[in-house]
């Protein structure tokens, strides 16, 4: 079994880094794992944490357009060179917490992702270095905004709600070039979303390369690396499922935000 790497939240309150195991319980590490950090003698019962996201990113980089198919369905070609734009740490959201629909839009895009976790303090590296700085990788879904997007020329604001990037279950070190990525709605048997990630236009380690180059990376920092075709729109009550063959599962409820409307940050943090 490969190692499953968990960020998780005792019952307790405490937020700690470690390994999951077959039998669901944690062992606990000194410190996220890309920091040096080492298993503990300290296990935690299944009954005894909830999972949250995987890392704390001071940054997510997202990339457009990264598989021709899906630049083809949005009227877009394929860029000559990666279109990065920034996702805020705070739309990150654990794995099986809500995707709020804000009431201020009229279509809530899914976008399944393979997401890149970085190990190391990066600048300026070739995509050859970058392998070396790739600490692991995860599942993420690029929630999106889709009817501010069409109408806005830049995309903070479409890509930029609480809880527009759920992230999970687990972060693993090492990903097949040609893992097929998958998004399900509503448990329906055929995927919306199916391909493999080696069709992307750019390699996980060019996108770290040319990012480096605009962009000091850090440890735990989180690269959304494109999604394929399939993309579609999600309802209040709609259950979206993005599968990385080799990594796992990460589910999540579309749900109306939270009154007040103020961040819980014990659920994305």
């Amino acid at each position: 079994m490969v190692d499953r790497f968990v960020r998780v939240q005792t019952t307790a309150g405490q937020v700690c880094y470690g390994t999951l195991q077959l039998n669901r319980e944690v062992i606990v590490w000194d410190a996220a794992p890309w920091l040096h950090g080492q298993p503990t003698p300290q296990v935690l019962r299944p009954d005894a944490y909830q999972l949250l996201a995987p890392c704390s990113p001071s940054k997510i980089v997202a990339v457009g357009r990264n598989y021709p198919k899906h630049a083809a369905e949005m009227g877009s070609t394929v860029p000559t060179e990666p279109l990065i734009f920034l996702k805020p740490p705070t739309t990150v959201q654990a794995p099986g917490a809500p995707i709020w629909y804000p009431p201020q839009i009229s279509q809530l895009d899914y976008e399944g992702e393979l997401a890149v976790v970085i190990g190391e303090r990066t600048r300026a590296c070739t995509p050859t270095e970058a392998l070396s700085h790739i600490w692991g990788y995860t599942v993420a879904n690029d929630v999106t905004a889709r009817d501010i997007q069409q109408r806005e020329q830049q995309w903070t604001r479409s890509k930029g709600f609480d809880t527009f990037c759920p992230l999970g279950p687990w972060i693993v070190r090492h990903v097949a070039s040609d893992a097929r990525l998958q998004t399900f709605v509503n448990d329906a048997p055929q995927p919306m979303q199916s391909a493999t990630i080696d069709q992307m236009v750019f390699s996980p380690a060019k996108l770290v390369s040319f990012i480096s180059y605009v962009m000091t990376l850090l440890p735990g920092d989180v690269i959304l690396t494109g999604t394929p075709e399939g993309i579609g729109s999600l309802k209040v009550g709609d259950r979206v499922r993005v599968e990385v063959e080799g990594i796992g599962s990460l589910v999540s409820i579309v749900t109306t935000p939270e009154t007040p409307w103020t961040p819980s940050l014990e659920r994305i943090y």
